[in-house]
């Protein structure tokens, strides 16, 4: 069920004075210029939904989309991974029936699952789905917040091209303040039991510090509420379906915690305010609370 194209605003960052000469550094930085379906009235909140680690063509996995669904989101992150190996074919059999019909309101990142095989598989999927180029990582906006998809399966060293546009991207955009979402597949930080940390995402942290209030991560297939850390809130939501895994419920880092039920992380986007459930597929709230950020 995909909607056109053709509903999807451009939404790319610019990176020199000029069009022309923006979409060329973006181009050779691995940026394109990326689209979104148009945003909602400035003044209004925005529901975004994040959910990874849930393409495997499952009923679980299933039962999720359906209760995202029912809950009319404006725009969907996917935090990666389509099961097995990311091929065109697993991207056509295990992830559209089951979180293609976001396709006009989804902005992705690429998980370890899905890398290997980009270039037949993630790159002209999304390519197909947005009707341009997908970039390596990019951003969008939802209820006057800037929403950065990063990718830790590419380069992310502290002086990669990534980590560097990252910091300019910081710099020029500084009307949003600290009003700023960042997700990408490796969490820097988790207690579950098959993964744990992931200390090669610190550049991402460090970049980020001072600049965003939430950060989204999946990777270990739970959901996990972490303590603020550097000003920032970071939550696990790999609990899309495929494999649930158990997590460390007595790490001191973690405010919230669930390893037995599959479901899906919702964010409600004010100007300076987000307020955030985990929602299980059954729709029960498992965990909520709201967090401020400043505009610039």
């Amino acid at each position: 069920m995909r909607r056109s194209a053709a509903t999807w605003l451009v939404a790319a960052v610019v990176a020199t004075a000029t069009v022309v000469a923006a979409s060329s550094a973006a181009r050779a930085a691995g940026e394109a210029a990326r689209t979104g379906f148009p945003p909602p009235p400035q003044d209004s909140p925005a529901t975004v939904w994040a959910v990874g680690d849930g393409a495997d063509g499952s009923d679980l996995s299933k039962s999720v989309s359906d209760m995202i669904e029912a809950r009319d989101p404006d725009r969907f992150l996917y935090l990666g991974d389509v099961y097995h190996n990311g091929t065109m074919s697993e991207f056509e059999n295990n992830y559209d029936p089951v979180y293609g019909r976001f396709d006009s309101i989804a902005a992705p990142t690429p998980g370890n699952h899905d890398w290997g095989n980009r270039a037949v598989g993630y790159r002209p999927y999304w390519s197909d789905a947005t009707g341009e180029r997908i970039p390596s990582w990019y951003w969008v906006k939802a209820g006057r917040w800037q929403i950065l998809s990063l990718n830790s399966e590419a380069a992310h060293g502290p002086r990669s091209k990534q980590v560097r546009w990252l910091r300019k991207r910081l710099r020029n955009s500084e009307a949003f303040g600290n009003c700023r979402i960042a997700f990408f597949h490796h969490p820097r930080y988790s207690a579950g039991a098959s993964h744990g940390d992931e200390r090669h995402v610190e550049p991402f942290w460090d970049a980020l510090a001072g600049h965003a209030r939430i950060v989204l991560g999946g990777h270990d297939h739970d959901m996990q509420r972490f303590q603020r850390r550097r000003g920032m809130i970071q939550f696990v939501s790999g609990a899309g379906g495929y494999s649930m895994r158990a997590v460390d419920e007595d790490d001191p880092r973690l405010a919230f915690a669930e390893d037995f039920v599959a479901g899906a992380l919702r964010l409600e986007l004010r100007p300076r305010r987000a307020d955030h459930e985990f929602v299980s597929a059954d729709g029960t709230v498992l965990d909520s609370g709201s967090l401020k950020c400043k505009r610039g």
